[in-house]
């Protein structure tokens, strides 16, 4: 393997780019939102803790703002 140089390292880069360059934009576009999650939760105890959790949190954090606002 070559000895590693700054210069050496620009050159690389250089090349990387360049190529980068010359590629096509790619635009993927999502193919599902938010609602195709919808329902797909087991109905067990963790689940049902994580969901307490989680309301619990964005209680607090309502709770917070409407503090900071008084």
């Amino acid at each position: 393997m070559p000895e590693l140089t700054l210069e050496s390292l620009a050159a690389r880069i250089a090349e990387l780019e360049r190529k980068h360059s010359e590629q096509p934009a790619v635009s993927i576009e999502p193919s599902h939102d938010w609602r195709c999650v919808v329902g797909t939760s087991e109905d067990n105890e963790f689940t049902r803790d994580m969901l307490a959790e989680i309301e619990r949190n964005s209680e607090a954090e309502r709770q917070a703002a409407r503090e900071e606002t008084r």
